[in-house]
């Protein structure tokens, strides 16, 4: 058990800095349309593709699936799945430490929820 709940939190991690290089990748690519990926798909794959940012965290995201499916093969999924709540947790505090993002307090209460969700699962 010890060990599905270190793959839990591996999967978790690259997880989350998926998201980081994810957003910091977008944030230099610019919006996007959602059309532009039925229209132009070629040109938008090409343009995400252009930024380092965004292949890595891609790459977090598949080694982290892969994490994920270890886990899945150990655990129910009933008990793992609201584990990775911990997300909500971590992705907040990440954007706030490397991103800068603000984050008001009603957002905050709502990440401590998250947490007391977490510890009550974890505990059953």
């Amino acid at each position: 058990m010890a060990r599905s709940w270190g793959l839990i939190l591996v999967a978790v991690v690259l997880a989350v800095g998926g998201q980081l290089l994810l957003k910091q990748g977008m944030n230099r690519v610019g919006p996007l349309e959602a059309a532009a990926f039925w229209t132009r798909p070629v040109e938008t794959l090409a343009r995400l593709a252009s930024r380092v940012e965004v292949v890595a965290g891609m790459v977090l995201y598949a080694f982290s699936a892969a994490a994920w499916l270890v886990v899945l093969s150990q655990m129910d999924l009933s008990y793992a799945y609201p584990l990775l709540a911990l997300m909500y947790v971590l992705v907040p505090l990440a954007s706030r430490l490397f991103l800068g993002e603000q984050i008001p307090p009603s957002r905050w209460a709502g990440i401590v929820v998250v947490c007391a969700g977490v510890y009550l699962v974890s505990r059953g």
